[in-house]
């Protein structure tokens, strides 16, 4: 990882974020009303993802780099995930299942009584996917960058890992196993100062299967790569207007708005000024 941080370098400033003028999520549940919860814990957890970040990059071991930018991807969602449980005073526990949905099982009234009595059937996938009284599926991304050739018939180099990528990134999406997913809090992010940071964090408690592609199947002998859907631009842009979160960056908030072909953020970051 190109410019990796020593251990001396443990004072990092931290990162400012635009906040959406909403103080609160929905979560949506079958057959019934949806419940609405503050959402402060979004921001807090960043704060406690970072932290952690911090001192993986103090190891001395360059974790990033053994993780590759698929499996650092994917421990950053997971990593947030842990945190939101964190900051949210455990209003939410961890699925106990590793393919269950959502990731995140809210613990109201509700749900509360749903997880005690499901206590000797926490090791099976039915209960927990889905969770009947619903919760918080969390997907990051680092978006879309060129390829290698593309990128040098534009002059520069494809970021390596540890590289920055919003200068030229293309887009953004988040996958899923299957069209069903909601409740979604999809976060970015990318690498500032040679260390990953979340840079914007999205939720929306109404996507639909009209917002995930259709499902791509394995090759047969394709190795271990699993079915998928991916977000099209109708769920970006429904996320994007469930936006909470963005990191105080001119750059950011104009790639993230012109994807969406939108001036939501700058809107709301000149408002502020």
């Amino acid at each position: 990882m190109s410019g990796h941080p020593t251990s001396t370098q443990k004072k990092r400033q931290p990162v400012e974020y635009l906040s959406a003028p909403s103080h609160s999520i929905s979560i949506a549940r079958p057959g019934v009303a949806a419940v609405t919860i503050p959402s402060t814990f979004l921001h807090d957890a960043i704060a406690i993802a970072h932290s952690v970040i911090d001192q993986f990059t103090d190891f001395g071991v360059d974790v990033f780099s053994l993780l590759g930018m698929r499996n650092l991807s994917a421990f950053i969602g997971e990593l947030y995930a842990a945190a939101m449980i964190k900051a949210s005073n455990h209003q939410f526990v961890k699925n106990p299942h590793q393919d269950g949905y959502p990731d995140l099982l809210l613990m109201d009234p509700t749900g509360q009584n749903l997880w005690h009595s499901l206590t000797t059937r926490r090791r099976e996938k039915g209960p927990f996917s889905p969770f009947a009284s619903g919760g918080i599926e969390v997907k990051a991304t680092c978006g879309a960058v060129p390829t290698p050739d593309q990128c040098r018939k534009k002059g520069f180099d494809k970021p390596d890992l540890g590289d920055q990528r919003i200068r030229c990134l293309t887009g953004y999406d988040w996958k899923a196993h299957h069209r069903d997913t909601n409740n979604l809090c999809g976060i970015i992010w990318d690498f500032i100062d040679n260390i990953p940071r979340i840079t914007a964090v999205f939720y929306s408690h109404e996507l639909t299967v009209n917002d995930w592609g259709n499902i791509v199947q394995p090759k047969e002998n394709g190795g271990r790569t699993t079915s998928v859907s991916i977000m099209n631009r109708l769920g970006v842009k429904r996320m994007y207007e469930g936006w909470h979160l963005v990191i105080k960056d001119e750059r950011y908030i104009r790639f993230i708005d012109s994807y969406n072909r939108s001036n939501q953020l700058s809107s709301a970051l000149n408002n502020r000024r």
